[in-house]
């Protein structure tokens, strides 16, 4: 009989009929020891978060050392180098990971939302498999270098310069589209607040109404062919489970040369007329003013002109460089750390 059949007999609900059968799938040396009131119900359920019996007796064995054998350790245990359905790697590739028969744990106990998937391998596999697709995607743009991880290190993108791109404005159908959509959202909030609930229906509206505005409004910028050429992409993973992608990073490997200024000597040599043998071999590198016929003055040497400033790009990779120094070097003095946090909490308070 099926879990629907078995609830319509006894006259219970079938998330009942589930938990039942769930527990009584238990192992059975387990349930031995729960009717020698050795255990109680919430351990017990507690254990039937795993369907291995092995684990369960595994993870029995070592709790009957330990003090504490309350039921959030045996599920901590048990669900120890599992991976959360609410895990953002879970939300990306869960359908991918279930496709490819990746077991799920499910707490039928308690809240547990979504349960966890057990095979972690699997699911790293599947993520990476899935994010090189997207990746393929974007590799077709042209752009130089695509690199692919489900998550970058803090402070990945320091030295390199961002080029912005161009947004296409909205049409006017498109205006038209994203007026109506907040109009309709606007409607379904105020009959929500009328009947003092949002409905399940109501909510999925609106949520698709979101996503149509944001994929009007939130389009990615246009680039320029000769940029694509030069810069690259990162594509992971945001917080939320969705794909992150982000363009127009330029190396500074990448960076086109700079034209240096010519010398300012070699011009005025060239453009002046007077020939290199009149001016004074003591003085190779100043620049000669000669008077006009008539004039009494005699010939006077110019100041040399100041320290020229630095590129902005050099500037951009030094600041990179000291922020990520002195972010290393804050770590490994914790207390340097604090004081420094203390510091610049009072002067935004006082």
């Amino acid at each position: 009989q099926s879990e629907e059949e078995i609830a319509a007999v006894f006259f219970v609900a079938v998330s009942v009929v589930k938990q039942r059968l769930r527990l009584a799938a238990v192992s059975p040396r387990l349930l031995e020891v729960y009717a020698e009131d050795e255990m109680n119900l919430d351990q017990l359920m507690a254990f039937s978060v795993s369907p291995d019996h092995e684990r369960q007796e595994q993870v029995w064995e070592a709790l009957k050392r330990s003090y504490n054998k309350e039921s959030y350790q045996i599920r901590r245990m048990l669900t120890e180098g599992a991976v959360r359905a609410s895990d953002k790697r879970a939300q990306y590739a869960g359908e991918d990971y279930i496709a490819a028969g990746g077991p799920i744990m499910r707490d039928l106990f308690q809240q547990d939302d979504g349960g966890w998937l057990q095979d972690a391998g699997l699911l790293a596999r599947v993520v990476a498999e899935k994010l090189e697709r997207d990746a393929d995607a974007l590799r077709a743009e042209g752009w130089k270098w695509v690199e692919v991880a489900p998550e970058f290190p803090y402070g990945h993108i320091y030295g390199m310069r961002r080029i912005p791109g161009t947004r296409r404005p909205l049409t006017g159908e498109e205006i038209a589209q994203v007026e109506a959509f907040r109009a309709e959202a606007e409607q379904l909030e105020e009959e929500a607040a009328a009947a003092d609930e949002v409905s399940d229906d109501a909510d999925a509206r609106l949520a698709e109404i979101e996503a149509e505005i944001d994929a009007l409004t939130q389009r990615p910028p246009v680039y320029d062919p000769a940029e694509i050429a030069m810069a690259g992409v990162f594509v992971s993973i945001d917080g939320n489970g969705a794909l992150r992608v982000e363009r127009g990073y330029v190396r500074p490997e990448d960076e086109p040369p700079v034209v240096e200024e010519a010398d300012e000597l070699g011009l005025a040599g060239e453009g002046s007329g007077i020939a290199d043998d009149d001016s004074d071999p003591a003085m190779p590198e100043s620049r000669i003013i000669v008077a006009h016929v008539g004039d009494a003055a005699e010939p006077e040497v110019e100041e040399e002109d100041g320290i020229k400033p630095l590129p902005d790009r050099l500037l951009t990779e030094l600041t990179a460089y000291r922020t990520l120094a002195l972010r290393e070097a804050l770590g490994n003095e914790p207390g340097i750390a604090y004081l420094a946090l203390l510091h610049a909490l009072c002067l935004r308070l006082f």
